[in-house]
């Protein structure tokens, strides 16, 4: 249960202001929620299985202590980069034959490639040992933050301050890292 909370909560604070979040957005616009929130679940799944598997193969060829480190490291990484933000390019304003669902789909789980959230997810699977717990909280905290982004972006976009969200969620994640690299370091 705590490898899928903690995924759930870290997956959440970490989508806040990403690209993903705001390709969903931008989705929302374009397109009804249902589809689009059916689209980023079923490419979040995919994308995440794949990062669970990658964090799991990398659990087993490197020592736990050292793991340990870079994944404490990586949360300080993910929260710094939470404050530079990101930035959403072409969000494709051409029309598409394959329909919605499977249009918002490819375009997400292609954007999630390399985000700090897949890698986030890959941090996540290796600190705990519990595939289908982080697979699950990794998804769900997709889909419910890029909710409230849709969310956001149709109905109350100018009444949320995104940058004090953006240094709350950063906050989180570098105290969560220097925590867990002072216990690694200095805690024996």
């Amino acid at each position: 249960m705590i490898a899928f909370l903690t995924s759930f909560v870290f997956i959440v604070l970490a989508e806040m202001g990403d690209k993903t979040q705001l390709l969903a957005m931008a989705f929302a616009t374009k397109y009804s929620a249902h589809k689009v929130l059916i689209a980023v679940f079923i490419a979040t799944l995919l994308n995440h299985a794949l990062a669970v598997a990658v964090g799991r193969f990398l659990a087993t060829i490197i020592p736990m202590n050292v793991i340990s480190l870079i994944a404490a490291l990586s949360f300080i990484f993910f929260g710094l980069w939470t404050l530079r933000g990101d930035r959403l390019g072409d969000t494709g304003k051409r029309e598409s034959r394959f329909g919605p669902v499977i249009t918002v789909g490819i375009a997400f789980f292609l954007a999630e490639m390399g985000d700090k959230t897949q890698l986030a997810t890959i941090s996540l699977a290796i600190e705990y040992n519990n595939v289908l717990g982080v697979l699950a909280g990794t998804t769900l905290g997709m889909v419910v933050a890029d909710g409230v982004g849709i969310i956001v972006g149709i109905v109350m976009r100018r009444h949320i301050p995104e940058k004090l969200i953006k240094w709350i969620s950063a906050g989180i994640f570098i105290l969560f890292g220097i925590s867990g690299v002072y216990r690694i370091l200095f805690v024996k």
